[in-house]
């Protein structure tokens, strides 16, 4: 069954990448950046009013009375429930917030989400309108410098980008090195760590706190890893595939010369299908920024302790790589494939009502409303699969998101599509491979990690992060020497350690 299915697999991948080359050979009627019908903006909301006052808090252990200060944006200083004592050998109050459900360590202008009413901007833009009328380049500057880019600024912008597209040898040598089933993600992720290296001239290790003072050697870092990612997945991707890097082409833009990498085996006169090119670049727009998720917050918490971009975007590529954050549109693939059919939905919704079936791509930690990337990804599917032919899948996906938005049992909890339930579908129809999805997803976010980097750096307000801790361990025990110690048969101990069948063959043998 195992063969079988991993055949078909192969089957269905083979037949994806084919349809990209044939599309990418064919000539386009694409006009200006045409890959988007337009879309309805999410919901005009007015700005939030001013919310600043004080709140009164009234300590019923003691009696006390407290006057905190909240902010016109509507938030109270944790340090300030710290002076909320009882007594002597009280420390204060502490904020318990496991996962950061309510937390705002930054005060930040990049990205506004509402996810109750289903908004996405970024630095004010609403994401459906810059999906529709903008290109990923334009939209990093934007992230970046907070205004959209004079033509003589993209020019620029762009020019310094491609100067920086290549990639030091050393860095493809060692994703060449890596074993032949390494995870695209663990690749990715050494790779950029290895930038570090390659780059001590930026490193405040070495070349003291206060190196990136300098706006012209932060911008330097910024075009650096925006240009070399492409150059960095592109290899990864070939790697894959058995092949060697391909040099990156400074004919071409952003998304086409990532393109071209992929797919030119070195021919300099190959050019990438316009529209799948847009394609790939509204998809980029979505993936850009999406202010203090898991990643990003890495990269802010890493860089706190003054380390340098490189290492800081590598732990944030690390924190992507787990399944529940950058992995989530592998597991929606997944799950359609074994839906297989629309006759089999009824029976998988009760399956996830009973909580037997896992239902991927529905609900989102921010988002209490439809996604508005999703809605974008929606209609990009279908203009995508006009190009490269249907996947059979989205017929699941779209009657499974019909159902389930009819459903009263997923309208209560508030479940509606992502990014990621229409994403997979498109990479998939492109022919990517699912393990690879997550590098798509890591290219265009390096515009959002970079951004945080450097809004932390110029933030008077940031300080190196240390979350405190609530302690429930044992309170005081004393030493006792290792011959008298005794040990209970529910203790935590370390469990049996497998030992291969290769360990057991040598320790077999005499003189051990």
């Amino acid at each position: 069954m195992s063969s079988n299915s991993d055949a078909a697999a192969a089957t269905v991948h083979a037949h994806g990448r084919l349809a990209m080359l044939a599309a990418h050979l064919l000539p386009s009627q694409l006009t200006h950046h045409g890959a988007l019908h337009p879309l309805h903006l999410s919901s005009q909301l007015p700005p939030p009013p001013n919310l600043a006052g004080t709140l009164t808090v009234v300590d019923e252990r003691t009696g006390k009375k407290y006057q905190l200060h909240v902010s016109k944006e509507g938030t109270v200083k944790a340090s300030e429930f710290k002076k909320i004592l009882t007594g002597k050998n009280d420390k204060g109050l502490k904020l318990y917030d496991p996962g950061y459900l309510n937390t705002a360590p930054v005060r930040s202008t990049i990205s506004y989400i509402d996810g109750d009413e289903g908004i996405l901007r970024y630095r004010g833009y609403p994401i459906e309108e810059l999906a529709d009328k903008s290109t990923f380049t334009e939209v990093s500057y934007l992230i970046m410098y907070g205004s959209l880019p004079s033509e003589s600024q993209l020019a620029e912008w762009e020019f310094a980008i491609s100067q920086h597209s290549a990639v030091p040898q050393g860095v493809l040598d060692m994703i060449q090195s890596m074993p032949h089933d390494a995870h695209p993600m663990g690749v990715l992720v050494n790779a950029m760590s290895a930038l570090s290296v390659f780059h001590p001239d930026a490193n405040p290790a070495l070349r003291g706190l206060d190196i990136y003072d300098s706006k012209q050697i932060r911008d330097k870092q910024i075009t650096r890893v925006i240009g070399k990612i492409t150059t960095i997945a592109a290899a990864v991707y070939l790697r894959m595939a058995g092949r060697p890097p391909v040099l990156p082409s400074n004919l071409l833009s952003y998304t086409e010369n990532f393109l071209y990498m992929l797919d030119s085996f070195g021919n300099r006169s190959y050019k990438p299908n316009p529209q799948l090119t847009r394609a790939l670049d509204i998809i980029f727009i979505l993936h850009a920024e999406h202010e203090m998720n898991c990643s990003t917050s890495a990269v802010r918490h890493l860089a706190s302790s003054g380390v340098d971009v490189y290492t800081a975007i590598a732990g944030a590529v690390g924190a992507l790589y787990g399944p529940l954050h950058g992995g989530a549109n592998e597991a929606v693939l997944k799950m359609l494939s074994e839906i297989g059919t629309v006759q089999n939905i009824p029976e998988f919704i009760e399956g996830v009502k009973a909580r037997k079936r896992k239902l991927s791509g529905f609900g989102h930690r921010v988002y209490k409303n439809y996604d508005p990337r999703a809605k974008v990804l929606r209609k990009l599917a279908e203009e995508v699969f006009s190009i490269v032919g249907r996947d059979p899948l989205i017929e699941v996906a779209v009657s499974l998101e019909k159902i389930a938005l009819s459903d009263e049992y997923f309208i209560k909890r508030k479940l509606y599509p992502n990014v990621d339930f229409y994403s997979g579908l498109i990479y998939r129809a492109m022919g990517f491979p699912p393990e690879y999805f997550t590098v798509l997803f890591a290219i265009p976010r390096m515009a959002g990690y970079l951004a945080h980097w450097r809004e932390s750096l110029d933030d008077p307000d940031t300080k190196i992060l240390r979350p405190q801790q609530v302690y429930v361990g044992e309170w005081l025990r004393h030493y006792t020497q290792v011959n008298v110690r005794t040990t209970s048969s529910d203790a935590d101990k370390l469990g049996e350690v497998a030992i291969s069948n290769a360990s057991k063959r040598r320790l077999a043998g005499s003189g051990v």
